[in-house]
């Protein structure tokens, strides 16, 4: 069952406790209601997925309190400081290069050396922030596909029994997700929102690229060969060749393996940390094999990525 939390310091605190658990809490933005989970935690973000039924791991939003949370993950360049200095707290998504010792998910990059950072002004959604302590992804509350909720109910329609619970904030001011953003060096709009480019331009004092979908230019993941190891990758394996190193799912038992339960949540949380400790191992010239993930829910999501890990390399 999805609880529905008053906004008030009771319901914050069950958010706040449920979010610590791993759990998914939907809160309220300026923007639309966002599908909040710890961004540090490999579970709870592959469980953002698999609520959502998103079909691939894009890379997600992360949300903090303020500027200097934000630097605490991240490296803030000239142009994004102005911008942030302008437009937060607000609609505004930056993409900013992940600091190594950030601990945030590669779930939540989807691999990448770039995180997608916003500072909602919501302020239940600030209060949510400062009560949790930590970084919260957050894509918008609703099943992939469907219309963005900006209401705690629209969140129930598509999500209810799939989520913990959502934080209730009443309807949500702006109604469109934010503008995402890169500053430096050269600024580069990759998804129109509630922070117009015409003012964003008129603030730097120069104009802004059109880099079509939110994360493309900044998401390498879209490239056909990424994701890939030094090693080379085989599929569809259920036994190990002389010389490869085997991962296992289910009963396919491996050296490694993504989850010997066969849970696509757990083999999710696993993928890319698997993908780095297996290449490790394989060493030099090595060759890795990954047992078959079913073809259904967040299982596309991983194959999808293994294809990519094992496409031919230019």
């Amino acid at each position: 069952m999805t609880l529905n939390l008053a906004p008030d310091a009771a319901g914050i605190a069950e958010a706040v406790r449920l979010l610590a658990r791993g759990e998914l809490v939907a809160f309220p933005t300026e923007t639309v209601y966002g599908l909040g989970g710890d961004a540090r935690d490999d579970r709870a973000v592959a469980r953002i997925y698999e609520a959502k039924g998103r079909p691939s791991f894009n890379p997600l939003i992360v949300h903090l309190p303020d500027l200097a949370a934000v630097e605490a993950i991240a490296e803030v360049g000239p142009k994004a400081r102005r911008l942030a200095q302008a437009f937060w707290p607000g609609p505004l998504t930056l993409v900013l290069p992940l600091r190594p010792e950030a601990g945030i998910s590669p779930l939540v990059t989807a691999g990448l050396g770039t995180v997608a950072v916003r500072v909602p002004a919501h302020p239940l959604a600030q209060r949510l922030l400062r009560g949790f302590g930590g970084p919260l992804a957050a894509p918008s509350a609703n099943p992939s596909g469907r219309v963005s909720p900006t209401q705690a109910g629209h969140v129930l329609e598509g999500l209810s029994g799939r989520i913990a619970a959502v934080l209730d904030g009443g309807p949500c001011a702006v109604g469109l997700e934010s503008t995402i953003l890169l500053a430096d060096p050269q600024p580069l709009l990759l998804r129109p929102g509630g922070v117009p480019v015409e003012t964003v331009e008129a603030l730097l004092g120069e104009s802004v690229g059109t880099g079509g979908d939110a994360g493309k230019p900044s998401a390498p993941g879209q490239l056909v060969s990424h994701y890939a190891p030094e090693a080379t990758v085989r599929l569809d394996a259920r036994v190990a060749l002389p010389g490869e190193l085997l991962v296992g799912f289910g009963a396919v038992t491996g050296r490694l393996t993504l989850s010997e339960s066969g849970d696509p949540v757990e083999a999710a949380a696993r993928l890319f940390q698997t993908l780095r400790e297996a290449d490790r191992l394989a060493g030099p010239g090595g060759r890795i094999a990954f047992a078959p993930v079913p073809e259904t829910g967040l299982g596309r999501a991983i194959n999808d990525r293994l294809r990519r890990a094992a496409a031919p390399r230019g």
